[in-house]
């Protein structure tokens, strides 16, 4: 899944939510179970993902959503080999965007 934000330091829980086609509370869920979701919050509470947070979410869906893995496992996963998943999970995403690119060249063309 190639997802598309802008180039801004922080994203809404609302904005992130859009961009992944799932609720917020998915991702509320998921801050719950996984150490490395840390949103800034603000006074009233509203949730500020930066591009870590982001980029954290991503792997995690990849590996709940894509891979198929169970919470637990996907905790265990990124516990002991987040390096190699990070890497891995990285160059399918730059696949995934030339893909992306790809596709809507054809379609101008």
């Amino acid at each position: 899944m190639y997802i598309q934000l802008p180039e801004k330091l922080y994203y809404t829980i609302g904005e992130v939510a859009k961009a992944f086609d799932v609720n917020t509370s998915l991702l509320r869920f998921w801050e719950k179970e996984f150490s490395v979701i840390k949103p800034k919050k603000n006074a009233k509470g509203n949730r500020y993902f930066s591009k870590e947070d982001v980029r954290n979410i991503e792997l995690i869906y990849h590996l709940v959503k894509e891979k198929g893995y169970t919470l637990e496992g996907a905790k265990v996963h990124l516990k002991s080999e987040k390096k190699q998943a990070l890497e891995n999970f990285e160059i399918i995403r730059k696949l995934e965007k030339i893909k992306a690119d790809l596709e809507a060249l054809k379609r101008n063309l």
